[in-house]
């Protein structure tokens, strides 16, 4: 699963693309090697908190 914060749809197909690319790299897998499931959890600064501050708060400053 990956968190972040919401972004276009084109930007996540390559987030998917390349994280498959380097997950299958590092744990030995073949290049054809049929089923690597990536979840998007998407955040939005206002429900993110960070020692004790919402980020949307840290962003003002």
């Amino acid at each position: 699963m990956i968190e972040g914060p919401p972004r276009d749809v084109e930007t996540k197909r390559k987030l998917v693309k390349q994280f498959t690319k380097i997950f299958k790299e590092i744990y030995g897998y073949p290049e054809d090697f049929p089923h690597i499931s990536i979840i998007i959890r998407e955040n939005t600064p206002e429900n993110v908190g960070a020692n004790g501050e919402l980020l949307v708060d840290r962003f003002k400053k």
